[in-house]
């Protein structure tokens, strides 16, 4: 009989912090571009007339040690309302070399921090070094992370944030999280103009950012969409920008904020300039210019998932955190 360790969303929190998972998804993305991990399409199951999904995500790594990772997880669009995280399920660990589960962490937690930082490894190799003024499209989980994370690896002095319910984002600015003032605005076009670095985080069906109103130089983080019938960019956006992606497999497959973009700009495959572990490791190119606009769009990724397990694990074991339970 092997021991299962149960880590909740507390413990999760507690034992990833974001500076250090800024570099594990750094190293996460950096052994996808070499081989090193391994991950197929996620599996997405969406029942007819339902407003929810279900998406199964493996993933396997061969270095240091090999593992596996299953992400089950539930999207609920209509739990921001609830005051609930968008995002419920779990991260299974296994041990690579007997396949018997280690682990059962928090999915909730591990997709918050872990997207954030994969945004603030793409901000700390695409946006300007400087880079001052920084937007947030929503007001939610992934924006207060996202918040968080970006504070990590640019020097902003102000910030603003923008969400379709004025009152999240009062709550969102008035927090004091951000190093920096941050300012309520009352349309997604006065947040952005300006920007230097844009987040957007939020569930919107149709475009929330277009083209004209992005400075010169800026550089933007797509987070919200990560089904292809939903977008947060106009198609002008994504065809004038440099496009960066955390699996080119997943962007053509998966991103509304792209296959739109096929549709209705002509852009193809070629237009994606590199995965962001490629720039990384020096195998993709990154910002050619201060004047170009650079959009990351991130969907997340299972071996990000089972990268962000594994260190969870590892310090849960070495601090005695979590409850085990015999399986």
């Amino acid at each position: 009989m092997s021991e299962l360790l149960v880590l909740s969303h507390d413990d999760v929190r507690r034992l990833l912090p974001m500076d250090e998972c800024i570099e594990l998804m750094s190293q996460a993305l950096a052994d996808l571009a070499r081989g090193q991990a391994w991950q197929p399409l996620r599996f997405v199951v969406r029942p007819p007339g339902e407003q929810s999904l279900m998406g199964l995500m493996p993933a396997h790594r061969s270095a240091p040690r090999p593992a596996y990772g299953l992400k089950t997880v539930c999207i609920f669009p209509g739990n921001a309302a609830r005051g609930l995280d968008l995002h419920q399920g779990g991260v299974l660990l296994f041990d690579g070399e007997t396949g018997e589960p280690r682990a059962l962490v928090n999915a909730s937690a591990v997709t918050a921090i872990r997207t954030a930082a994969v945004s603030a490894v793409a901000t700390r190799a695409l946006a300007r070094s400087d880079a001052r003024v920084l937007a947030v499209l929503g007001a939610g989980v992934q924006a207060r992370a996202h918040l968080e994370a970006m504070s990590k690896v640019r020097r902003f002095e102000r910030g603003r944030v923008w969400s379709r319910t004025r009152d999240h984002a009062e709550a969102f600015a008035s927090e004091g999280e951000a190093p920096f003032p941050m300012e309520v605005v009352g349309s997604a076009e006065a947040a952005v103009r300006g920007a230097d670095v844009v987040v957007t985080a939020t569930s919107a069906r149709e475009p929330i950012v277009r083209r004209e109103w992005l400075a010169a130089g800026a550089h933007v983080n797509a987070v919200g969409s990560s089904i292809p019938t939903t977008r947060e960019l106009d198609a002008a956006t994504v065809s004038a920008a440099a496009l960066f992606a955390d699996s080119r497999e997943s962007l053509v497959n998966e991103s509304g904020d792209y296959l739109f973009a096929v549709e209705e700009a002509g852009i193809g495959p070629d237009h994606i300039r590199a995965e962001i572990g490629e720039v990384l490791t020096g195998s993709g190119e990154g910002r050619r210019s201060a004047e170009e606009l650079t959009v990351f769009k991130s969907l997340g990724l299972a071996v990000e998932d089972l990268a962000a397990a594994e260190h969870v694990y590892a310090r849960a074991v070495s601090e005695n955190v979590g409850t085990v339970v015999a399986f």
